[in-house]
């Protein structure tokens, strides 16, 4: 399956009846991956749950490209943001995907915000976001005159994306190097055969059991990454991380924007504070909120059991929040948009959590990667996640950090 550009990889399986990798989970990090995989010359099968690809976590955010401003200097999630919006513009320029460097202010609406501004200006720079400015209310209200603020941080490298186009491009990408994606196909299990894994698969909640051995298993399942990993025989149990739901609202806004940036407001517990964003269309949507959803269901449930609705009543909370650097929002102009479900590695009150990407030096089971808590920066972070995961499966280094 690899292509006449690709050399040939070490990995290669002798048998016919193996693949070289099993990616689970067809979002855009799944994607990227498989690309990454596949444009490395290895044999690469993608395995996604739903009818189509791209319609879990992937399908339900902001679609903003962020610059890197808000994670610990030296984490997985602000080196791999950093280095994932870099690959993802360029990629998006070569491909011609639609995308827009809109830039964001990142305001403080009080007083007693403009230190906690200060110091994530400071740690934006310590990642190495170029091009920030500090801004005096009266610079920020010159740039967006509807705007009410203390102080703000411009990021001018801040962007909206078609994630749609940009996950229809990485599948694209990876089937011309030979990828296959197979769809309505959950992992139901894997087990040790030898030096591989036989992993079964199920054609639907009630279908047919497949099997197919793989020598690499790499799961990016999402919210369903817990399940996967308890799945596989023998993993051990002590390297699969709790799981916790946090759901975000999103309300449309009836009307033209107000602002041709992106606005924010300071982070809160779980979320980045209900900001305003626009898509390619110029249409703006705020969100999202955090609600945390009790998860006392076991690891193996499936992230179809939850709940998307929207309830039109948070619409009133949501207000409250806009106005705050928004005051002139009209009444009745928030109509209920959609909401998603991140899958976080740290609940409520607790202590902030990287991402998690585990090979075999972290957890001792040989052929398994396993991604774990891939929220936002998530999408920004794709391409820089696929070259961290391909490290460890072509052996070029022993871990991402």
């Amino acid at each position: 399956m690899s292509t006449s550009e690709s050399p040939e990889p070490a990995l290669r399986s002798p048998s016919p009846d193996r693949v070289d990798a099993l990616v689970v989970g067809a979002g855009v990090v799944g994607l990227a991956c498989a690309r990454a995989l596949a444009l490395a010359g290895l044999e690469v099968v993608i395995v996604e749950r739903e009818t189509q690809f791209g319609s879990g976590v992937s399908a339900r955010n902001s679609e903003v490209m962020h610059a890197g401003l808000y994670n610990p200097p030296g984490s997985l999630k602000s080196r791999l943001c950093v280095r994932g919006a870099r690959l993802l513009v360029d990629y998006c320029e070569q491909r011609g995907i639609a995308h827009r460097r809109c830039g964001k202010l990142l305001v403080a609406t009080r007083e007693a915000d403009v230190g906690a501004l200060e110091s994530l200006a400071a740690r934006a720079r310590d990642n190495g976001v170029e091009g920030l400015q500090r801004l005096t209310r009266a610079q920020a209200v010159a740039l967006e005159p509807e705007l009410v603020c203390q102080a703000a941080l411009l990021s001018p490298g801040s962007s909206i994306v078609d994630s749609h186009g940009l996950m229809t491009s990485l599948l694209a990408d990876a089937q011309a190097a030979g990828a296959l994606l197979a769809v309505t196909s959950g992992v139901a299990g894997a087990a040790r055969d030898g030096d591989a894994w036989c992993v079964r698969t199920r054609t639907g909640d009630d279908g047919e059991d497949f099997e197919l051995e793989a020598l690499w298993v790499i799961n990016a399942a999402g919210l369903d990454a817990q399940s996967v990993a308890a799945s596989i025989d023998g993993f051990p149990a002590a390297s699969i991380p709790p799981r916790h739901l946090a759901k975000g609202h999103y309300f449309s806004l009836a009307g033209r924007s107000p602002f041709s940036r992106l606005i924010y407001p300071m982070p809160v517990d779980g979320g980045l504070g209900v900001h305003l964003t626009l898509d390619l269309g110029g249409q703006a949507k705020f969100g999202p909120d955090v609600e945390w959803v009790a998860d006392d269901i076991s690891a193996r449930a499936s992230g179809r059991d939850l709940d998307y609705r929207v309830d039109a009543a948070r619409a009133a909370a949501f207000a409250t929040e806009i106005r705050r650097y928004w005051p002139a929002l009209p009444d009745g102009a928030l109509a209920p948009a959609y909401s998603g479900i991140r899958p976080k590695l740290s609940g409520p009150g607790a202590p902030w959590a990287d991402f998690r990407i585990d090979g075999p030096a972290q957890h001792g089971c040989a052929g398994v990667v396993q991604l774990f808590g891939i929220e936002s920066p998530g999408l920004t972070s794709a391409m820089a996640i696929a070259e961290a995961v391909a490290a460890i499966v072509l052996g070029a280094a022993p871990h991402p950090g």
